[in-house]
């Protein structure tokens, strides 16, 4: 009887181990995933402060809130099933989709750019009143496009692991992507009335003074986030497509890349990962822009030659 008692802790011992490794396969996929979609996350922080512009400051929360959940609902219900079922029925288009994403993150990344340049911006448009259902629906409508290309990407990285480790990690990512973009949103749509709050304690002390900073600053903490988003999108983009293009057989752009990315690594005395990451980041972006602005021309070209109504 003992031994069978033995024989039988044996057993749990390996099945508990063969669940630990299982776990840690999960969360090590989890956080590749995370950060192979670390552009389009900064981005989506970058953009979604702009849907509460112009509403009352106590239905800022309430906004975000509501597009959070729509978010985490095309993530899970939607675009999760999807993902699973394109693993299982058709793997050979998750490199298409996928980079059909890319160009439409180097096309949005380009955009942001021309417009910056070129001063076509959203300046001239016919101001409508603020409508906050309208709102939230379209946030969500244009959410789906970056969740999509989230989970894209998610599946990407985990297209070889079994079924059940796949629909871990997509729910995992989704929901703590979901929660990271919409806390931070929260706090950079909030952090101005916490600024007013403390700068209204005084003219002196430290915390008025980090009030005052707060509304001073956050300006520019958007600029900056947004400068980061467009830039993490390109690279994003450029990544996605020279490894699709790699995936086709089509390998120069990425050895090219390698070469250029342990060149540097190999000869600059400090730093030698980082600036090795930074040039290899670089010129993928690089690639982004090129791609992208060929789209945005093409786009415009068609634009410009379109009747007018």
């Amino acid at each position: 009887m003992s031994s069978g008692l033995f024989a039988l802790l044996d057993d749990v011992a390996l099945i508990a181990r063969a669940a630990a490794a299982s776990l840690d396969d999960v969360a090590a996929a989890t956080l590749k995933a995370g950060s192979k979609s670390a552009g389009v996350v900064i981005d989506d922080a970058a953009v979604t402060p702009k849907y509460v512009l112009g509403f009352a400051a106590d239905r800022e929360l309430p906004i975000i809130r509501k597009i959070g959940i729509g978010s985490l609902r095309n993530k899970l219900l939607v675009l999760l099933p999807a993902a699973l079922a394109l693993s299982f029925l058709a793997p050979w288009a998750i490199t298409p989709l996928l980079m059909l994403g890319g160009f439409y993150l180097a096309y949005e990344g380009a955009e942001k750019i021309a417009e910056v340049l070129l001063g076509h911006g959203h300046g001239t448009a016919e101001k409508v009143p603020l409508d906050e259902a309208t709102t939230v629906k379209g946030a969500i409508r244009t959410d789906f496009i970056l969740s999509a290309e989230i989970m894209a990407l998610t599946l990407s990285t985990v297209a070889d692991q079994p079924f059940v480790t796949q629909a871990l990690v997509l729910g995992l990512v989704g929901i703590f992507i979901t929660f990271i973009v919409y806390g931070a949103v929260a706090i950079i749509v909030k952090a101005d009335d916490l600024g007013v709050a403390l700068a209204a304690r005084g003219p002196d002390g430290l915390l008025p003074a980090f009030g005052r900073m707060l509304v001073k600053g956050m300006p520019y903490v958007l600029k900056l986030l947004s400068v980061v988003g467009t830039a993490a999108m390109l690279w994003v983009s450029g990544g996605i497509l020279i490894h699709g293009l790699e995936t086709y057989h089509i390998s120069q752009p990425e050895h090219l890349i390698e070469i250029a990315t342990h060149f540097v690594a190999a000869h600059v005395p400090i730093l030698p990962a980082a600036l090795g990451w930074l040039t290899g980041a670089t010129m993928m972006g690089i690639v982004g822009l090129a791609v992208g602005g060929v789209i945005v021309a093409v786009m415009s070209a068609f634009t410009s030659k379109a009747p007018a109504h």
